[in-house]
């Protein structure tokens, strides 16, 4: 997971037990310090408006979360408060009480319970934990939720980089950008593909060598001398250039028939060693693809995921297959063959990826649209250990729902015909991040 920054807020009041409290708030701190993130936080249990107002002000670093852990009931002055100074998402926390029978020495879950509502009533995106800083559920609780509000911020300063317009038919790709915006966060560069063309050719060799270098490192079968390589090269060298200006973090590019027909190469390798160093990379301009691809990272903290068509189905083993033309990170390939470069299967140029995915856990992922708005699809499996299904890059995954019912679900549904997946187990994170958003989510687990 990546380093997130994290508001610790432990607030009280001194009517109630803070020498229990402060026991709560020791062991939340030192876990917090354990944990792999950055943490903000004051050095006692904020026990009046007063004295979160004054920490509040002297906080300059940007944060990610906000953790407000009602250590004792505080009624919703804090948080309407907190909220003056900062705009993130809020985890709030509610502690056990240290002892039933007589005196109710905390009453941390009616704060909790306080504060959620106050939350709720300021339209504010907030999530909520139960439980005593020891407790290993709730610590793990703590760290999914962690990543997930760190997504959830990351996306109202996404910028996608959309290369040249969407195939013609491949109208799923497109996005109305006033609603992009509006109900994720992010914005859209439009960037010319024709002109990427024209002078990504013109660039002097010292510029571009670097990427087929790069390219060597992972890639088996590599021709340096191949015209493709060499264009592959050009091309990524150029984008780089417009990404690094405009501060773009994902990348919907169009792919053919340009590519073939005025490049002479395919355009599977860019959209390959992108995604493998961190810039996800969907063919076809399919927009809401890339930020399933970026989801999907960034919830598991950096894995490159895959965008594929569902194009195959094995009953017997209740399976599917994912398939794409030839683009897919490096590390995404089976170890018996590595990743390997090849020929487009459909024009038979160069240079393209042409490999089976690796076996092991994965999640499916889409985000969709529909004329009635926004829709999140979360599926889970396990990418089976076989021989490459088929030409280009393509894996088999064996899904955790009966797979006829699921297709029909999917088809008569009307998904889009791209899925993102990505290695690992990040289902409750992406139903956590559908819940913040507030947008339907439809679960096959």
């Amino acid at each position: 997971m990546t380093n997130t920054v994290i508001l610790y807020l432990p607030i009280g009041r001194k009517t109630f037990d803070l020498e229990a409290g402060e026991m709560y708030r020791d062991q939340s701190m030192k876990w917090l310090q354990e944990s792999g993130h950055t943490i903000v936080a004051p050095n006692e249990i904020l026990t009046s408006v007063e004295e979160l107002d004054q920490f509040l002000a002297s906080v300059s670093i940007e944060v990610d979360t906000v953790l407000y852990q009602s250590v004792t009931f505080a009624d919703g002055e804090f948080m309407v408060k907190a909220l003056e100074y900062f705009k993130v998402p809020v985890i709030v926390w509610s502690v056990r009480e240290p002892s039933v029978g007589g005196r109710l020495r905390l009453n941390s879950l009616t704060g909790g319970n306080s504060t959620s509502n106050v939350l709720r009533n300021h339209r504010h995106p907030f999530a909520f934990v139960f439980g005593n800083p020891d407790e290993e559920k709730l610590q793990k609780e703590l760290l999914q939720k962690f990543g997930v509000m760190k997504v959830y911020k990351s996306l109202n300063q996404l910028k996608i980089g959309v290369v040249g317009e969407y195939p013609p038919g491949f109208f799923f790709s497109d996005a109305n950008e006033g609603e992009l915006k509006e109900v994720l966060g992010i914005t859209l560069h439009k960037m010319d593909l024709q002109e990427a063309f024209k002078k990504c050719v013109e660039l002097p060799e010292a510029e571009w060598i670097g990427e087929i270098d790069r390219a060597e490192e992972q890639v088996i079968g590599l021709n340096r001398e191949d015209e493709t390589v060499k264009r592959f090269a050009q091309f990524s060298t150029y984008v780089k250039k417009q990404i690094k200006e405009e501060e773009i973090k994902s990348i919907a590019m169009r792919c053919w028939p340009d590519f073939f027909n005025e490049l002479g190469a395919a355009p599977c390798s860019v959209l390959s060693q992108f995604t493998e160093d961190g810039m996800v990379s969907s063919c076809e301009s399919d927009i809401h693809g890339s930020i399933s691809m970026y989801i999907l990272r960034e919830l598991t903290g950096g894995s490159a995921p895959y965008l594929g068509d569902l194009v195959h189905v094995n009953e017997e083993k209740n399976s599917v297959v994912f398939w794409h033309c030839g683009a897919g990170a490096y590390s995404l390939a089976h170890p018996s063959t590595g990743a390997t470069a090849g020929l487009h299967p459909n024009r038979k140029m160069g240079f393209a990826m042409d490999f089976g995915l690796k076996a092991g856990e994965v999640t499916i992922f889409r985000v969709s649209h529909t004329p009635d708005g926004y829709r999140l699809l979360v599926m889970k499996g396990d990418a089976l250990d076989v021989e490459q299904p088929f030409s280009g890059t393509s894996v088999e995954v064996a899904i955790t729902t009966d797979v006829t019912s699921t297709l029909y679900d999917l088809m008569n549904s009307g998904y889009e015909p791209h899925f993102a997946l990505v290695y690992g187990d990040v289902t409750n994170q992406l139903i956590e991040l559908g819940r913040l958003l507030n947008i339907e989510t439809n679960v096959f687990v």
